[in-house]
């Protein structure tokens, strides 16, 4: 088990002169978090699983930006801890914890763990990243000291206590509105009262089917003895009509000429397929999943429609409040960013890829072993590092140059790919 003293180089003492940070909704900056109740659906769960799972796919890459040419980092601490999160996590499970925690709290803190250094050559600050931690803080409080700078005190469920400064932490949120540092309502938390009235309907009209059900085999028919019985007979009798019923293989009860059988007609009113498909797709909706999501029988413009209206502002959101924490203001300034890549989660028939390889092929674009991979095969060591591309290609600058026929020796040029 990972103690909280592996956070030890990040979280500082609080500052000694301090005041609750100030709110420009008025509220006082104090947050307990965890949402609960809503979560206790199993149709919930099962929504926020589907967002997560495809979410959790995502590629988190540190990429530089040359103009609008995004060439990925051959070699970074940020590269390094985007692969290996911390000891405790893969790269999947990170962004499957940063997710549940942001779908379940509407907020979520991240801690990285780094060493800072000025560089004595250019006077900008280094960083050299050692880990990222998903933390769960019980309650947090935002907090300024005498200078005006943000920090957040956060209080965890075994009673530690800590102040970290607020640009040293990953803060992501979701359904940002009201609050002035929270992601939720005004509380900082979640509002799923509407939610809530839906759920309680649902669960109203499962539990009345399951007792419609269950009422309406427990009498079947009545028996009608044709005779006066005292108390002594009629015990034996119901003994005789039980040990009938359970040796009964064919479906029909045997009875003497004394006893007449009446079958009662089962007329229990069962909800409608709509009505309940309803109120599943009215829970659905509060988290952007349709049905034939969870269901997983979908076409690919349905994931499309699911991808742009759900995952995509998450991506967006969790992209950007990365890149903004990890990196100082002049590494931003060239371009640095870390973007999150949904390559797993494009959904192509094998026709598309066909297309898209014979489409990018002639760019250079691929290695070869990304196009046997991209169909399902086995790469192949022959083929590693391997990469080709059409001639029938000239540099735009120099197009005017190509076809008033100059005198111009054109050379086939092989630019340096970082990103290949």
């Amino acid at each position: 088990m990972v103690k909280i003293g592996i956070f030890a180089k990040l979280f500082h003492r609080p500052p000694k002169t301090r005041q609750l940070a100030q709110s420009l909704d008025g509220w006082a900056p104090v947050y307990p978090q965890f949402g609960e109740n809503a979560y206790e659906s199993d149709s919930v769960q099962q929504a926020l699983k589907c967002i997560v799972d495809e979410m959790k796919k995502l590629n988190p890459t540190h990429i530089r930006y040359r103009e609008a040419d995004p060439v990925p980092v051959k070699s970074s601490t940020v590269k390094d801890v985007l692969r290996e999160p911390n000891p405790l996590m893969t790269t999947s499970e990170f962004l499957e914890k940063v997710c549940w925690l942001l779908l379940l709290n509407y907020n979520v803190f991240i801690v990285p763990i780094f060493r800072s250094w000025i560089d004595k050559e250019t006077g900008a600050e280094r960083r050299y990243y050692e880990a990222l931690y998903p933390i769960m803080p019980t309650q947090v409080d935002f907090i300024e000291d005498a200078s005006g700078r943000l920090f957040c005190h956060f209080w965890f469920m075994n009673g530690y206590d800590t102040t970290v400064p607020y640009d040293d932490i990953i803060h992501i949120r979701y359904n940002y509105s009201v609050n002035t540092y929270m992601g939720g309502g005004l509380d900082g938390q979640p509002n799923h009262q509407a939610l809530l009235d839906t759920l309680k309907l649902n669960d109203t009209l499962l539990k009345g089917v399951a007792k419609a059900m269950k009422s309406s085999y427990a009498v079947n028919g009545v028996v009608k003895y044709n005779t006066m019985m005292d108390d002594g007979k009629t015990v034996a009798a119901l003994a005789e009509l039980e040990r009938k019923l359970m040796n009964n293989e064919s479906g029909f009860l045997p009875l003497d000429l004394k006893a007449d059988f009446t079958p009662l007609q089962h007329t229990a009113s069962i909800v409608d397929e709509d009505t309940l498909r309803f109120i599943d797709e009215k829970i659905l909706r509060t988290w952007g999943v349709p049905l034939c999501i969870l269901k997983g029988d979908y076409t690919k413009e349905q994931y499309e429609a699911f991808y742009q209206k759900t995952l995509e502002p998450l991506v967006i959101s969790i992209s950007q409040a990365l890149t903004k924490k990890m990196f100082t203001a002049r590494e931003r300034a060239f371009g640095n960013c870390i973007e999150l890549y949904p390559k797993e989660l494009i959904f192509l028939s094998v026709s598309q890829t066909l297309e898209m390889i014979k489409e990018l092929s002639p760019t250079g674009a691929l290695f070869e072993n990304e196009k046997r991979v991209a169909l399902g095969l086995r790469p192949l060591p022959e083929l590693e590092g391997k990469r080709y591309m059409s001639l029938n290609w000239v540099d735009a600058d120099r197009a005017e140059e190509y076809q008033l026929g100059d005198n111009v020796n054109f050379e086939v040029i092989d630019e340096e790919r970082e990103d290949l």
